[in-house]
């Protein structure tokens, strides 16, 4: 069996198109509705993706984000906590960034959803990649992708003494001494690193973790030893299953050195599938969505905002410099790039978009098949699904809950059922 979570971004919905609310307002109603259909298919989590900022990045202009609408988005942890109120056992996993957020607040607030979710809330913990964020927050730019890094190293220490400043027993509730806690099992923690400092302990009580689950999606370098220190669940690039079990292989010797079993952090690849009642109607619907117009310059958008480089400069049919190199997301960048040889920029978006170069086009029957017989050859975790097009609609997801998931339970390669209460036993249950 293997896992599935779902890839979500708190955007609009599809609002120029025939399947979304239509809607102006962002009640998060969608979304959870959503989220209940993800429960119903038995997915693990959903992990809502986040930016601080509305980019320039392509063509130097903010016209382009917000005419497709890339960034503007809402805080996702009150979503999170919509989510959690209104479901049992799917797990939340907002992202929350290392470079903005107070360790302290971060790991005050992670705790408190932790209570609010009964135990089925992670992080997504990113560094942040663009200079038009830092500029938000008072910087004039972003620090050097290692060194946020090796903050974010230092970050993950120090939020995790926070939550170990309480031992889990420190709540007593004794009615008879009058005691809401121990005061003895309660701690200073006196952290003092090269990037933060901070006296502790945590003021909110051990949550059902104890340490909410964390997620990361670092591809490059210094991403891969951060997730492979702390990361519970891994987002994961699908470049085919030869370099998927590359990268699992490489996470799982790094948590080996640093002591850890490679079973307790699940790496879940990125992928869009598309399903229809037969081969041809799918490879139509793709098509179809490929010709969209708006489409590549979404794309091309997209890529520019995470990687900070602007594809406005290159022709569409040529293909990419050798060379670029960036400050932004180096994980992203070289992947892209890496399904890029021997073609031009408009043949690596048309081909796949920026999410992944497995190509999971058929019938539920089809793709299910091709879904087990990928995670065997690359030996787990499990996917994490996404929708191929522009923006979420509510026929993509049930065409993924009530086409693609009962074929995947039928061949016993999902779960069928929920049998654990927190997010972590969840992951670490196969």
């Amino acid at each position: 069996m293997f896992h599935l979570g779902w890839f979500l971004n708190f955007v609009a919905d599809e609002w120029n198109g025939n399947w979304g609310d239509g809607g102006r307002d962002f009640t998060g109603d969608f979304y959870v509705d959503v989220a209940k259909n993800l429960e119903r298919a038995k997915f693990d989590y959903i992990l809502i993706e986040d930016k601080l900022m509305v980019s320039t990045a392509f063509g130097g202009t903010m016209e382009h984000d917000l005419k497709h609408g890339v960034n503007p988005k809402h805080d996702p942890l009150p979503l999170a906590v919509l989510i959690a109120a209104a479901t049992r056992h799917i797990g939340v996993v907002p992202t929350m960034s290392t470079s903005f957020y107070p360790p302290f607040l971060l790991a005050r607030l992670a705790s408190t959803i932790d209570h609010i979710a009964r135990g089925r809330f992670g992080l997504n913990v990113v560094t942040s990649a663009e200079d038009r964020s830092a500029q938000n927050f008072g910087l004039a730019k972003l620090y050097e992708h290692d060194d946020r890094y090796a903050r974010a190293t230092e970050y993950l220490e120090l939020i995790s003494k926070l939550w170990e400043s309480w031992e889990p027993d420190a709540v007593v509730r004794d009615y008879e001494t009058g005691t809401y806690a121990d005061y003895e099992k309660v701690h200073t923690i006196d952290f003092e690193g090269k990037y933060y400092k901070s006296r502790g302990p945590l003021n909110t009580a051990p949550s059902p973790q104890y340490r909410p689950t964390i997620a990361q999606a670092g591809a490059s370098p210094p991403g891969r030893e951060l997730a492979a220190q702390h990361a519970d669940t891994i987002v994961a690039p699908a470049n085919g299953p030869a370099a998927m079990k590359a990268y699992r292989d490489d996470i799982h010797a790094r948590m080996k050195t640093h002591g850890r079993h490679p079973g307790e952090c699940k790496l879940l690849y990125l992928i869009s599938p598309i399903v229809a009642d037969t081969r041809d109607e799918a490879l139509a619907k793709q098509d179809r969505w490929l010709r969209d117009p708006s489409y590549i310059e979404y794309m091309l958008a997209e890529i520019s905002s995470v990687t900070e480089i602007d594809f406005a400069q290159f022709a569409l049919d040529e293909p990419l410099p050798e060379g670029l190199t960036t400050n932004g997301e180096r994980g992203s960048l070289e992947d892209f790039v890496s399904r890029g040889k021997g073609k031009t920029l408009r043949e690596i978006i048309s081909g796949s978009g920026v999410s992944s170069s497995v190509e999971l086009v058929g019938t539920p029957a089809q793709v299910a098949r091709e879904m087990g017989e990928m995670m065997e050859e690359v030996g787990g975790d499990g996917f994490l699904i996404t929708s191929p097009v522009m923006r979420l609609n509510r026929r993509y997801v049930t065409e993924i809950t009530d086409g693609l998931i009962p074929e995947l339970q039928r061949l016993g390669l999902t779960r069928s059922e929920y049998t654990t209460t927190l997010l972590r036993d969840t992951l670490r249950e196969f």
